[in-house]
């Protein structure tokens, strides 16, 4: 990556170091004030990090569900670009971004980070506490990162068409916009409960010229088969995937995107991560703590992979928090074993913590979050003891988004509500211990598109979710056999 460049910085006095220009051209500032570090565009990374090649083990291979042995690259032809593949089973280290790429990212990118000088001072903790905003992208969160490098690569092998799933919409809309810059139809499947409970995310995915269906739909034999035996259902990221993947499948001018999980999208996002290494450069500070919302992981991952490779590299610790909600809690509650991705069985198998493939979530408003599996890589980096997990019910991460908005004046998205509230309890940790440590958090989007579950939550009707033991051990009890 490029060292040179300057750096733009709001800075207070009484930080005690002086690196770039405070924006503020000198005037002084309370501790309590806001700080903020935002790279110059020749610093936006030139690679992708791949933490394939730092990792003690290797992670378990992507199986083929019909013969059980390591699926190859014509096994995912009908599905990905060829250079997506490849970046899929790459052990390589860095990754080259395109040219074509960079220009696209350098319309949000470098994202700044933050000290939240203030939310310290309320909680008046010793904790040093540091968030990255991805939500400054054109859609609103960090999806872009990966949605334009895939259209991209679509475009490249002449594709025409792509088809994909969207949870809480920031996927899809994400999508949508990288599709109208390469010139691609794109079709988005979205989760019946977001369809209904997110209407805006759903016009923003119309405005950048994408075909929105709820899923499950009469359009493909997944959903229909889905419907025949729940007509009222409220979908799932796995129904969503099942039907994307049938509606590309078969078309030689269609590819098939994925907004998490596998490998290259969460590779796609580690510009996050490597960007906030060189802020928090600048900041004269480490984090001894990263927290990522989890669902699929790509927030998560994009983040966190750069500081774990560079701790894995230097033989230092980190601590790193993955947070998923109470409702659709895979690393907490589900088990590490092979499972298809999608609810029909059209995917490959992969070992990841899953609920199984057919758990059908509670529709509970952090629609980004609802997948039955973790990201196999996440998964792994699980299993290795390279991060710990936890989770939290709606209501409680949705209080801590809300004190988080009227301290640091940003209004999260609902997923990444769930790292505020981590950040929150492991800074209160840190007054209550007496000692000062570096929070940095991933606040991966914002929550303009999510007014009404906050409307919701201030009128008292937002439900915590019991997780569903019985739900889960009947999806739990059709995982796949795997010798």
């Amino acid at each position: 990556m490029p060292s040179g460049g300057a750096v733009s910085l709001v800075l207070e006095p009484a930080v005690g170091h002086t690196p770039g220009t405070a924006v503020d051209q000198g005037e002084e500032r309370e501790m309590s004030d806001q700080v903020k570090y935002v790279l110059d565009e020749s610093r936006l990374p030139e690679a992708w990090y791949n933490i394939a090649a730092d990792l003690p083990a290797p992670p378990p291979p992507v199986l083929h569900p019909g013969t059980g042995q390591p699926v190859g690259p014509d096994d995912l032809a009908p599905l990905f670009p060829m250079q997506i593949i490849l970046q899929e089973v790459s052990t390589d280290r860095l990754i080259t971004i395109p040219e074509e790429v960079r220009s696209v990212y350098r319309q949000w990118r470098p994202t700044p980070l933050y000290r939240a000088r203030r939310l310290e001072q309320a909680l008046e903790t010793p904790a040093r506490i540091f968030y990255k905003y991805e939500g400054v992208s054109p859609t609103g969160s960090h999806k872009p990162n990966t949605a334009v490098a895939q259209a991209y690569y679509s475009k490249q092998e002449g594709v025409k068409r792509l088809t994909t799933e969207t949870g809480a919409g920031q996927w899809g809309s994400a999508l949508a916009f990288a599709g109208g810059i390469f010139g691609l139809e794109v079709d988005v499947w979205m989760v019946r409960a977001s369809y209904d409970q997110k209407p805006y995310r759903r016009g923003l995915i119309e405005a950048f010229g994408a075909r929105v269906v709820a899923s499950p739909s009469e359009e493909t034999n997944a959903g229909r088969t889905i419907l025949s035996e729940h007509p009222d259902s409220t979908g799932s990221l796995g129904i969503a995937i099942s039907e994307a993947v049938e509606a590309a499948a078969p078309r030689e001018d269609t590819k098939y995107s994925l907004g998490s999980v596998l490998n290259h999208v969460l590779m796609h996002q580690t510009v996050i991560g490597e960007e906030a290494q060189m802020q928090m450069d600048e900041a004269e500070d480490y984090p001894d703590i990263l927290i990522g919302c989890t669902g699929g992981g790509s927030n998560f991952s994009g983040l966190t992979f750069p500081f774990i490779g560079r701790a894995l590299r230097e033989e230092a610790k980190i601590r790193v928090i993955a947070v998923e909600p109470a409702a659709c809690p895979s690393l907490t509650k589900g088990v590490y074993a092979f499972d298809f991705g999608d609810t029909a069985h059209l995917t490959p198998l992969v070992k990841m913590h899953t609920l199984g493939s057919t758990f059908v979530p509670p529709p509970f408003h952090a629609g980004g979050l609802r997948y039955h599996g973790m990201a196999p890589m996440v998964s792994h980096l699980h299993e290795l003891g390279l991060l710990e997990a936890r989770s939290y019910t709606q209501t409680e991460v949705f209080a801590a988004g809300v004190e988080f908005a009227r301290i640091e004046g940003i209004l999260p998205a609902p997923e990444a509500n769930h790292a505020v509230k981590a950040t929150i309890d492991e800074a209160i940790r840190c007054r209550e211990e007496g000692v000062s440590q570096a929070i940095l958090f991933n606040l991966c989007g914002h929550g303009h598109f999510d007014m009404q579950a906050y409307i919701d939550y201030a009128a008292g009707n937002l439900v915590d979710y019991a997780y569903a033991e019985e739900e889960v051990a009947l999806a739990l009890a059709g995982l796949p056999a795997v010798a």
